[in-house]
This record gives C-alpha cells, structure tokens and sequence, in this order.
C-alpha cells in the first residue's frame, strides 16, 4: 500500500510538471521572439529564453512522466529564482511573486524526495533491484 506521502508527493510532481509543459509549449506556439526580448529587458541575455523554455517544456513532460524527476525539478529551482528576483520582487509577494516562489518550493521538494510512485523514474529502479536480486 502506498503512503499519504507518496500519494502528495505524485500529484505535486504532476500538477508541477502540467504546470512547466503548458508554459514551455505556450511560449513555443506563440514564438520565442517575445519571450527573448523581455527576458533582454529584464537584463537575462535573449538566447536565455530558448534554454529556459525548452527545459520547462521537455521538464514537464518529464516531470509527468516521472522521468528525471530531481533533475528536471532542480534545473526549475534556478528558473523560479530568477523569475522572482527579475520579475516578482519589483511587484511584490501578492501578484508578484507568490506564484513562482510556490513553484520554486514544489521543485525543491521534488529535488530533494523524488516520486517514484507511477513513474518512469520507479520503474527503472525496480526492474534494477529485480536484476540485482537475481544475479545474486
């Protein structure tokens, strides 16, 4: 049986990566142009743009899957921070940058713990226990 935790720590690696996929892909739709230009005049070099919205585009994916959950989760851990010092701070914390710090904490979280619980990621780690257990 699954544990409360488990169960919390999935939805969370899900909504997260819902969350990065539907941004990344909505940035890609609309073309990369104007993301590059206010990431220039936010002072984040232009090409920033392509690197920040294909890693929460293939991230969230990922991040569904349960593929790669730590590293994809540490690499928004960075994103999150900059967009709260660039963009939220200026603004506040209600309707600045309440938003990001909470996708910030959910990433960390997911650093830190994994979610093994229906993903790729638990999959793996099973069937290798299950070739260690046998080779012994």
């Amino acid at each position: 049986m699954k544990s409360n935790q488990e169960i919390g720590t999935l939805f969370v690696r899900v909504i997260l990566g819902i969350i990065f996929f539907i941004h990344g892909l909505q940035a890609y739709q609309g073309g990369l142009g104007g993301t590059a230009a206010f990431f220039g005049q936010i002072g984040v070099p232009e090409f920033m743009a392509y690197v920040v919205k294909t890693i929460e585009l293939v991230g969230g994916i990922a991040l569904i899957l349960g593929l790669g959950t730590r590293i994809f989760a540490a690499l928004f851990v960075p994103i999150m921070a900059v967009a709260i010092i660039t963009v939220g701070f200026p603004k506040g914390f209600v309707g600045g940058y309440e938003f990001e710090l909470a996708l910030l904490v959910m990433a960390l979280y997911l650093t830190l713990s994994g979610s093994k619980m229906l993903s790729i990621d638990g999959l793996l780690k099973h069937q290798q226990q299950s070739k260690e257990a046998n080779f012994h």
